[in-house]
Formats: structure tokens, C-alpha cells, sequence
């Protein structure tokens, strides 16, 4: 689909990618954190498209620093990114002549973005232990899972990642130091495990530093099990989940992932 020529900087390479978005045009954007930037590739082609940053890394308005997660709303034709060292969330037109991005939310530790069909932005802030859900134009978000300091209570996240909402405003979240997935209905004042929660190990029950997430239409959670170089697959309510991508060690083949981060 994209890369696998090796690290680099050209068209065709990428270094780092840390965050997908497909849109329903099939289109991939793709955060290469080490190459400070976003790049956009389509179905078939061989080469990206460099649509947000790739100036260097750098605080300036047309500057990135070590990005980890971006999603395109079509509505308005731009992208939101997770400018994660900058400690920003910036929103980048992509129409023709964007060159700079706009800083939305400033001084948050985050790493991951989602968005709702209304609007509302939903970010994952490590340094609080939290996610919060932003109206854009907002200066304060309101907390929806976490925000009861680090720990593995079921009110309490430590160091979320990835995060994925769904129909019902339910919040997914890749709760990366707890080795598990933790879903927070909209309202609830604590999270249910979905995946994972049995320490970090390589068993079909365990996860091991967890980061993407994706949930289908029949609540079936995918979870890119970084560490353990997997894709696995949690039906609604089961125990332990399934392997359906890498399980073969960190490595190149096809049948390989070398720590996969997200999906």
C-alpha cells in the first residue's frame, strides 16, 4: 500500500509511520513522525504525496516535531494531527496553497486524535492519564475516560494511546502501561476491559504495550499488539482474543510485523 522501500525521505519511502486514516475515498494519510511530516497516498500509486510539514523538525507554524497521529475530516478538507512534542493539536488545510497548520489545543501531552460524526474531537493526553472531548473552537475540553492520576483501577488509565469512537460515543482506548483496551461508554465514570488486562505477555489473553485501535459494527475490537509484533482480533466479550496478522516474531516477511502501531 505504501513504503517498503526502506527508511527515507523520498516520495516513495517512509520513516516512522505512527498514525493511519483511511477516508472513505480510499485515500491513506499517513504521520511518518521521523520524517516530520504527513503524506497522502492513494490506491495503486507508488509514491505519496507530502501534504502537511516535511520542513524539518521545528516549532514554526509549517513545522512539525515528532508527530504521532493524524484524521481527515472531509467536511471542512482538513487534518487534525497529534504535533505530539510540540505538545499542539494543529489543524492543517489541505486545500491547494496550504503551507502552515493552525494550533487548535495547546500545552497537552497528547498522542492520539479521533473525531465523532458531530464534530467533536476526541484526544488521548498521556501526561494526565486521560482523553478529552474538545468542541473545536473550544478553549477546554471535557474529560471522558481517566483523569484519576495513573493506575490500573477501572476509573484510571496509565499513558493512553490510540483511541477510536464509535456510533454511540463510546470511547476505545489503548491503555499502553496497563496492557489492555478499556472502553468508556459516553457518561460512564469508569471503563470496562475489552482486551487484554492480564499483565503484558505473548498469550492469547495478554497484550503487550497495545496501540492501535479499531472497533467494528459488531463490537469486535483490533488492537495492533506493538510488542508482540501482532494483530489481534477480541469478539465482543471474549476472554482472550486471536491472531489475525505477524505472531511470527519482529521481521520483513510477508507473514512478519516489526512492531506494528497502528490501524
Amino acid at each position: 500500500m505504501a513504503g517498503g522501500k526502506g527508511a527515507g525521505g523520498c516520495s516513495h519511502q517512509l520513516h516512522v509511520p505512527h498514525g493511519l486514516f483511511m477516508d472513505d475515498d480510499q485515500i491513506l494519510y499517513i504521520v511518518e513522525t521521523n520524517n516530520q511530516r504527513v503524506s497522502k497516498w492513494r490506491v495503486g500509486e507508488t509514491s505519496g504525496q507530502v501534504i502537511a510539514g516535511g520542513r524539518g523538525r521545528g516549532t514554526r507554524k509549517d513545522q512539525l516535531f515528532d508527530p504521532s497521529d493524524v484524521i481527515f475530516d472531509k467536511a471542512t478538507d482538513s487534518l487534525w494531527i497529534s504535533d505530539t512534542f510540540n505538545r499542539r493539536i494543529i489543524r492543517w488545510y489541505t486545500t491547494p496553497g496550504v503551507t502552515s497548520g493552525k494550533t487548535m489545543i495547546s500545552e497537552i501531552k497528547n498522542s492520539a486524535v479521533a473525531m465523532d460524526e458531530q464534530g467533536f474531537l476526541y484526544v488521548s493526553d498521556y501526561g494526565n492519564h486521560e482523553v478529552r472531548r474538545w468542541r473545536v473552537g473550544n478553549t477546554q475540553g471535557t474529560v471522558v475516560a481517566g483523569g484519576n492520576g495513573a493506575g490500573s483501577g477501572l476509573n484510571q488509565l496509565f499513558n493512553p494511546g490510540k483511541i477510536f469512537v464509535d456510533e454511540e460515543h463510546s470511547v476505545y482506548i489503548s491503555d499502553i502501561l496497563n496492557h489492555r483496551v478499556v472502553k468508556w461508554a459516553a457518561g460512564a465514570k469508569q471503563g470496562i476491559v475489552v482486551a487484554g488486562g492480564r499483565g503484558p505477555g505473548s498469550s492469547l489473553s495478554q497484550l503487550q504495550y497495545p496501540e492501535g485501535v479499531v472497533v467494528d459494527q459488531f463490537g469486535n475490537v483490533y488492537v495492533a499488539d506493538e510488542v508482540n509484533h501482532r494483530i489481534m482480533l477480541w469478539s465482543k466479550g471474549a476472554k482472550q482474543g486471536k491472531v489475525i496478522a505477524g505472531g511470527h516474531g519482529p521481521g520483513s516477511r510477508l507473514h512478519q510485523l516489526n512492531y506494528p502501531m497502528s490501524l
